[in-house]
């Protein structure tokens, strides 16, 4: 006996806010009928000893070093800003006051 019933259906639909028409409401009571279907097959299989998991396949980190590489000096960045002061980006406050 299916555990999802167009009642069922039209209740989710109230409850997310969601107006279903009766085309849909058939349409997602056999589509949720089979998900909840496939969730019962998979919970038949799964066994205590068995771990579970998040990826099929082991993962790790892979760092590389920290190598010191080119770098701009401070004329190079500040070329192309609107506005610089002291060595540094000018900006409007943001929060109205003036620092």
């Amino acid at each position: 006996m299916s555990e999802i019933t167009p009642e069922l259906v039209r209740h989710l639909g109230v409850l997310a806010r969601i107006q279903l028409n009766d085309d849909e409401v058939s349409r997602l009571t056999s589509q949720l009928d089979a998900i909840v279907d496939n969730i019962a097959k998979v919970s038949e299989v799964a066994t205590p000893d068995v771990v579970a998991t998040s990826h099929p396949i082991p993962l790790s980190n892979v760092f590389r070093p920290d190598v010191v590489g080119q770098t701009l000096t401070h004329e190079q960045v500040l070329q192309n800003a609107p506005d610089a002061a002291d060595g540094r980006f000018r900006v409007t406050a943001i929060l109205g006051e003036e620092q």
